[in-house]
């Protein structure tokens, strides 16, 4: 290796940090979740290597268990990961310009998006633009590396690891407690219409059938408003 990849290397590790000490532990919450589950320790690695979808991942281990439709699991993993369509779009023109252009669109995580927002002001992007693919690359590596040791540990230690699929759901529940809690209306607004209706399906649909239909309905509603917004914007404006 050079110089220069070394120090991109090296500046990629640093701001990736953060991502580390989140990604090691889900990571590993993955791993014993889904070896708990009946995975081997050779499925949990393929998953997210292949998969790497994070809260998607933890969603998969009970749906593959239940044996749920491949239509169900599609449609599932679209909604979910539909975030990334409209983030990811920030990043079109800077992506085209790298050779690990397919890669970066396929390892855009929220975390990752994140880091590579703050890297990309205008005195740091031309400089460490080479240094996305390896911040990209190290956060995959950490997801990898504690799902490999949630699933060695969860095979290994007689231990109850009851309630550890929880991580992630604890995760979400402190992202809701901070658009509820926050000034944005519009925010608030989404985060108690999402809260809402995913209630309203659990009652008429059950537990196993409630995700898809709450999720169609919410982005369906969360779309007409923004649609109506922008309307009434432009009506104003006129």
């Amino acid at each position: 290796m050079n110089e220069t990849t070394n120090q991109n290397i090296r500046y990629a590790f640093i701001k990736s940090i953060p991502v580390m000490c989140g990604y090691l532990f889900l990571g590993m919450a993955f791993g014993i979740l889904a070896q708990t589950s009946g995975f081997s320790v050779i499925w949990v690695l393929l998953l997210s290597i292949f998969v790497y979808a994070g809260s998607m991942q933890f969603i998969m281990i009970p749906m593959l268990a239940s044996c749920v439709s491949p239509l169900t699991m599609f449609l599932t993993t679209i909604f979910v990961n539909s975030r990334h369509l409209f983030y990811g779009l920030s990043f079109v023109s800077s992506f085209q310009k790298m050779r690990s252009k397919i890669y970066m669109i396929f390892s855009l995580t929220d975390e990752t998006y994140s880091v590579l927002c703050a890297c990309r002001s205008m005195d740091e992007q031309e400089r460490h633009r080479d240094a996305w693919f390896w911040i990209s690359l190290l956060d995959q590596a950490y997801w990898v590396i504690g799902s490999a040791i949630g699933a060695l540990l969860g095979k290994a230690l007689p231990v109850d690891f009851t309630g550890i699929d929880f991580a992630m759901t604890a995760l979400f529940v402190v992202i809701l407690l901070e658009q509820v809690l926050g000034k944005e209306r519009k925010t608030k607004m989404a985060a108690v219409t999402g809260g809402v209706i995913s209630l309203v399906c659990l009652f008429a649909f059950g537990t196993t059938n409630f995700l898809l239909p709450s999720l169609v309905i919410t982005v369906f509603l969360l779309s007409a408003g923004q649609v109506h917004e922008q309307k009434k914007g432009r009506h104003i404006d006129a």
